[in-house]
């Protein structure tokens, strides 16, 4: 049990939900996976020392050939499209898109088929029909035309809102975007954790969110500094084992 009293909170929270007789279903999602790097070999080395599961999400057009090599036979990794060139189409003055409201819908739903046919022959084995957009954007309208070309999950950032389309989303974010661009405080992505689980488990007053019990976590590899790292394996070493919780396989959410 660790001395530190900001995962104390989450051991904490842990054995609370255990003792409810309830789990919660952890998942990582990494962005931006393209090719074989040091960095990404460090994060799956980590997860598979601790038995977790990761799901790349991988924009289509770029993805290289030397990924596949790199994946193939590993029995903990998902692949989801991460749009398909991961390339902003909106103009200047706002947020960035790819799957946004600046083109036809019949231009991008022929670049996520054609992403989708790439991750399917590139990732036979770990290839799951999840769609992440980049910057975790997408125009609403194109949400129901999905399954078309072949998808039958979204996953975005944020607490699952009401969607004509399953959302599997991740709630928590290791990076400080909008500060440093480099690991947020540990004791306020503990608290984040912490705060996800009671709200999809029952908070201390019992209500429970409807959305699933999941909490998913969001990282960058290629972007990670020593104190991202650090997190990762204290998460990874809190949580693999503890009754109270699941690090889980895009593929069973989906299933379930």
């Amino acid at each position: 049990m660790t001395a530190d009293p900001g995962w104390q909170l989450l051991v904490d929270e842990l054995d609370r939900v255990h003792a409810m007789e309830r789990k919660v279903d952890f998942w990582l999602r990494d962005d931006d996976a393209i090719e074989p790097t040091a960095l990404l070999d460090r994060l799956l080395l980590l997860a598979a020392s601790h038995a977790v599961p990761v799901t790349l999400a991988v924009p289509p057009a770029p993805a290289t050939e030397a990924l596949a090599r790199r994946i193939a036979g590993a029995g903990d990794v998902g692949v989801a499209a991460h749009g398909w060139a991961h390339l902003n189409h909106a103009p200047p003055e706002e947020k960035k898109q790819e799957l946004g409201a600046h083109r036809s819908h019949a231009v991008i739903l022929d670049e996520l088929r054609c992403g989708v046919e790439r991750l399917q022959t590139l990732f036979p084995e770990h290839f799951v029909p999840m769609l992440v957009p980049p910057w975790n954007r997408i125009d609403p309208a194109l949400l129901q035309r999905l399954p078309e070309v072949g998808f039958s999950v979204l996953s975005v950032f944020g607490p699952e809102k009401t969607s004509p389309f399953p959302l599997i989303n991740t709630h928590v974010d290791v990076m400080d975007w909008r500060g440093t661009r480099g690991c947020r405080d540990h004791r306020l992505i503990i608290a984040d954790i912490v705060e996800r689980m009671r709200r999809v488990c029952g908070g201390i007053e019992g209500k429970e969110d409807q959305s699933g019990r999941t909490v998913g976590l969001l990282t960058h590899h290629l972007v990670h500094d020593g104190a991202v790292w650090d997190f990762l394996e204290e998460l990874f070493a809190v949580t693999a084992g503890h009754p109270g919780c699941q690090w889980r396989q895009t593929r069973d959410l989906i299933d379930r």
